[in-house]
């Protein structure tokens, strides 16, 4: 199992639209070229969140994207469910009702007397990361960065889309 690049490129961009002006947005083109990505590719992950209610996308030649709610609310888990989907990672297929212990008993009677422990286990650690993911949000992602790069980087950042065509 493995996440597509589309989630760091949704939780990258994400971060860069914390520090925008409330009435104000970024568009694909600039946040594109920063991370060094196709503008259709972005425009897809983008699409996705904004279907997920992360962001909002507003039109015309100034429009672009905003946060549609504070990024104290936006999780990792917003971001991985907006982009990958809700699906479990591990797809149970019951296998262990084709062992010879239930194929002369009733179906329904042999999947209650026995769960399967392997699909119990994924669930429970699937559940484990998801509650991981669920409790990091963009804010606590914020804060990290700006105490882990320098100063100077976190400027150039900002500075960078304050003096995008639509900032």
């Amino acid at each position: 199992m493995q996440y597509s690049i589309g989630v760091e490129y949704g939780l990258h961009c994400l971060v860069y639209l914390i520090d925008i002006p409330p009435d104000s947005t970024i568009g694909i083109k600039e946040l594109s070229a920063f991370q060094g990505v196709s503008e259709t590719y972005l425009s897809k992950i983008f699409s996705k969140l904004t279907k997920a209610g992360i962001v909002t996308s507003v039109p015309g030649v100034k429009g672009g994207y905003k946060l549609a709610k504070s990024p104290a609310d936006i999780s990792f888990w917003d971001v991985v469910e907006a982009v990958e989907g809700a699906a479990p990672i591990f797809q149970c297929k019951n296998i262990k009702n084709n062992s010879y212990l239930c194929r002369d008993e009733d179906y329904a009677a042999c999947a209650k007397a026995s769960p399967c422990l392997i699909n119990l286990t994924m669930r429970e650690a699937e559940d484990s990361m998801r509650n991981v993911l669920r409790n990091k949000s963009l804010t606590w992602l914020n804060e990290e960065l700006d105490r882990m790069l320098t100063p100077q980087s976190r400027k150039d950042t900002r500075e960078y889309f304050a003096n995008s065509n639509h900032v």
